[in-house]
């Protein structure tokens, strides 16, 4: 599927029971040839009622972040989520969810062929990289993720959100945003 398909196809998307209960899927924005790729978990309400990710509060923190990176969500940056559509009540994803719209985020990732990707919080980095490690464990180093036919450097982070919550945790963030700048800037030499 090219871009316009991809997008049908979500829109009208019906493999699970989200689709019930959202106002708009909420395919990702950005940079459709970003050299980073930001993965987060699902919409919440905001998203939902906007059709766009990350926004609010913990975008705008997102948005800072990358900027301190010199990056922006409009350029050179695409910013998805696993789940396309918003979980009630901003629960979990169910791993039935994930696995439905699994497919959509590896098209994503197929169609940007990022040089980077990084993941912003916990759901969102065990279903990118098939684990149940704790994002501690996950933090700090770098991972792989296929998607055709190449192995693309996938750094994990916290979610913008719970940085919002525990401010003390940013420094572990700029700090894996460091590691995210290093492995980019390497992969263009």
């Amino acid at each position: 599927m090219d871009w316009p398909a991809l997008r049908e196809a979500v829109a009208g998307c019906r493999l699970c029971g989200l689709c019930e209960s959202r106002r708009n899927t909420v395919f990702g924005v950005g940079d459709e040839a970003a050299s980073w790729m930001v993965v987060g978990e699902a919409p919440g309400a905001d998203e939902d009622r906007l059709g766009e990710p990350f926004v609010g509060r913990a975008g705008q923190l997102l948005d800072a972040m990358l900027a301190a990176v010199g990056r922006s969500r409009r350029q050179g940056v695409f910013i998805a989520n696993v789940l396309k559509c918003r979980p009630p009540d901003n629960r979990n994803p169910s791993p039935e969810e994930i696995e439905r719209c699994s497919p959509y985020l590896r098209r994503q990732v197929e169609l940007v062929a990022p040089e980077l990707i990084l993941v912003v919080g916990k759901i969102a980095a065990q279903a990118l990289l098939d684990t149940e490690a704790s994002i501690a464990s996950l933090r700090g180093q770098v991972h792989r993720y296929r998607a055709g036919g190449a192995e693309i450097p996938v750094v994990v982070t916290y979610h913008p959100a719970y940085l919002l919550r525990t401010p003390l945790d940013k420094g572990k963030a700029w700090a894996d945003l460091r590691l995210a700048a290093r492995i980019s800037a390497s992969a263009r030499r």
